[in-house]
């Protein structure tokens, strides 16, 4: 036990936290916070919103933040991937069919861009940034010509559709009887997805030859094709899964949410928040800062929206400021 203090102050505050998911609250608890059910409610959207936007932020760790290809072209692979999706739900009848052509459709338009863009201007981050924000620009308007400016909203699957109880008592009748929250089931599908795609990343980066081969490559491509590995194949494998994560996220999240024009300015800017805060390159990083994002937006948007915009962005200074490789990035 080398930091008794700081095991303590943790095993005090997992057990406070405890106490205020699972107790019924006091009356001047109640007036100094609000209702239970008001601040378990916007910590569980925190947390599965966190969920979402790692999703999005995975597939830009991987490309922006482990091969250092500024992709500013990576909201609209979300928002593309999420009208693929659609479409093709609609057409098939069936949201897994919208799944899978969301991430293939993404992951193609990734492998292209790639090929076709980033091979071209490797180690040449200003053209990159400057060659992916006109993609977006261009990617928005021809989305817009194409699906309108219409909301479209998936329909959730009746197998994952509906409310689930949860062990959280919110109130206690004046029978005795206990009153539990009830919380969206798909939502914590969408966080038990997140959870499963970021411990398979962090298993293929760490723990597979590829993984390996990609860590290589990052830090020296050319003795890695000294020893007769394909480099560019590598990495466009890379840009195709980083990819068809934003269009799987664009699925699920239109799911969860909507589709609309502007969603993808939406998630590319919470994907560079997530991934400045968490670090670079960093899958557990992106977990982090995904959960700690999650939990400001919806704080702030159920306790002071009128300056809740504002917290993610303090977030982003004050990690800078401590540690500006990010929570879990290397130091350059």
């Amino acid at each position: 036990m080398k930091h008794p203090v700081a095991i303590l102050l943790c095993v005090v505050l997992a057990a406070l936290i405890l106490w205020l998911f699972l107790a019924l609250w006091p009356a001047w608890l109640v007036a100094l916070i609000g209702p239970k059910k008001v601040l378990v409610n916007t910590i569980f959207n925190g947390v599965t919103v966190g969920g979402l936007y790692f999703l999005v932020a995975s597939g830009f760790t991987l490309v922006f933040g482990l091969m250092r290809n500024v992709n500013l072209a990576h909201g609209s692979l979300y928002l593309f991937g999420a009208y693929i999706g659609y479409d093709v739900a609609d057409w098939t009848g069936s949201w897994l069919l919208g799944v899978a052509a969301g991430f293939l459709g993404a992951a193609m338009a990734g492998v292209l861009m790639q090929v076709f863009v980033f091979r071209r201007m490797e180690g040449d981050d200003l053209r990159q940034t400057l060659v992916t924000i006109g993609i977006s620009i261009v990617g928005a308007d021809l989305m817009l010509a194409i699906w309108s400016g219409n909301t479209y909203q998936f329909t959730i699957p009746s197998w994952i559709d509906g409310a689930v109880a949860t062990p959280i008592v919110t109130a206690v009748k004046s029978n005795g009887t206990a009153v539990v929250m009830m919380y969206p089931l798909y939502r914590l599908i969408v966080l038990a997805a997140a959870v499963a795609i970021g411990i398979a990343l962090w298993l293929l980066l760490n723990r597979t030859r590829i993984g390996m081969m990609i860590r290589a490559g990052v830090d020296d491509r050319a003795m890695l094709a000294a020893n007769g590995v394909n480099v560019h194949l590598v990495f466009a494998i890379v840009f195709a899964i980083g990819a068809g994560l934003a269009g799987f996220a664009g699925v699920v999240g239109g799911t969860a949410l909507s589709i609309a024009p502007g969603e993808d300015v939406r998630y590319l800017l919470a994907s560079l928040v997530v991934v400045i805060v968490g670090g670079m390159g960093s899958i557990p990083g992106a977990a982090i800062g995904a959960l700690i994002i999650g939990l400001a937006e919806q704080i702030g948007l159920a306790y002071f929206p009128t300056y809740g915009v504002v917290l993610t962005f303090v977030i982003m200074v004050v990690v800078l400021a401590v540690r500006p490789q990010g929570i879990m990035g290397r130091p350059a």
